[in-house]
């Protein structure tokens, strides 16, 4: 399955590189897809226990999905 997520605190290019690759380590999530100007990450996973994964990786690394807690405020 595809995932779009519109995420929090993404203002720049090392950003996105940050969240493409930690979010390529995780088994079962590719194809990851930084969108600056949307705020958006994209990438496929195969079970809703993967999207979690990702999802929590995100907020560790201060992107959390829009709506969500922001640690950094």
């Amino acid at each position: 399955m595809r995932k779009t997520v519109h995420i929090q605190n993404l203002i720049c290019e090392t950003c996105a590189k940050t969240i493409t690759s930690k979010l390529t380590e995780l088994q079962h999530i590719s194809d990851v897809d930084v969108d600056l100007e949307k705020e958006t990450v994209s990438f496929n996973f195969f079970t809703k226990h993967d999207f979690e994964h990702a999802k929590h990786t995100l907020e560790m690394l201060g992107y959390p999905i829009l709506g969500h807690d922001n640690i950094l405020n």
